[in-house]
């Protein structure tokens, strides 16, 4: 299951490069304002997906993101039923369960920091897609007064509101959920099996006889 995740997100990574260079390809030598499916982010000059464009941002960032915290949320889910039936077995039978209740408590502690900055970075491209339009016009209304261009045309039913503009405080609290979920990740990976692990590993590359050790429980 693990693989297959991963072959998914490298069958979408492969298909967003497909998409780019025929988008490149299209627009070489044109000038065109339609930008491709990757362009620079505006505060952090990073590139990256759907930052101009909302379609790309919906098909290879939203629509992926929901489906696999939704499979994700139902594995754990499923997951955690399964330990606490083998729990009540345990205790039924009369085994300690201290160690499976530290890794039921690890599981949940990391499932938690893991989801909640996906849900968190997850609500604020949510919050882009829904108000990107927006921004784009008013940001034209503001320039064509400026250059002397001709203006994008009101919507019927009202205009547009002034200070229509990006919430600051929000691209950062998505800068910051994106970094916490590679964060959160990380530690996981980096306890003390994973030391032994790497360290046996490395002894074995030496020529080094690992296997009258006990293993690391």
């Amino acid at each position: 299951m693990h693989r297959s995740f991963w072959l998914l997100r490298l069958l979408r990574l492969l298909l967003l490069v497909l998409i780019e260079f025929k988008c490149s390809v299209r627009l070489r030598g044109v000038r065109s304002s339609r930008p491709c499916g990757q362009a620079g982010d505006v505060l952090s000059g990073v590139c990256f997906v759907g930052q101009l464009d909302t379609h790309s941002l919906a098909m290879f960032l939203l629509i992926p993101l929901v489906i696999y915290l939704s499979i994700g949320g139902i594995f754990l889910l499923a997951g955690f039923v399964s330990l606490f039936r083998i729990r009540t077995v345990m205790k039924h039978d009369g085994t300690r369960t201290d160690k499976l209740e530290r890794l039921m408590l690890r599981i949940g502690f990391f499932s938690g920091l893991f989801i909640l900055p996906s849900l968190g970075y997850l609500a604020c491209l949510f919050y882009e897609y829904y108000h990107f339009d927006d921004w784009m016009i008013q940001w034209n209304r503001q320039m064509c007064k400026i250059f002397s261009i001709p203006c994008p045309a009101v919507r019927h039913g009202g205009g547009q509101p002034d200070d229509d503009k990006p919430i600051f405080h929000i691209y950062m609290v998505k800068y910051v959920c994106s970094m916490l979920v590679g964060v959160t990740s990380s530690v996981w990976l980096w306890s003390g099996k994973t030391v032994v692990s790497w360290r046996q590993f490395a002894e074995r590359i030496q020529g080094k006889d690992t296997r009258s050790r006990g293993a690391y429980v």
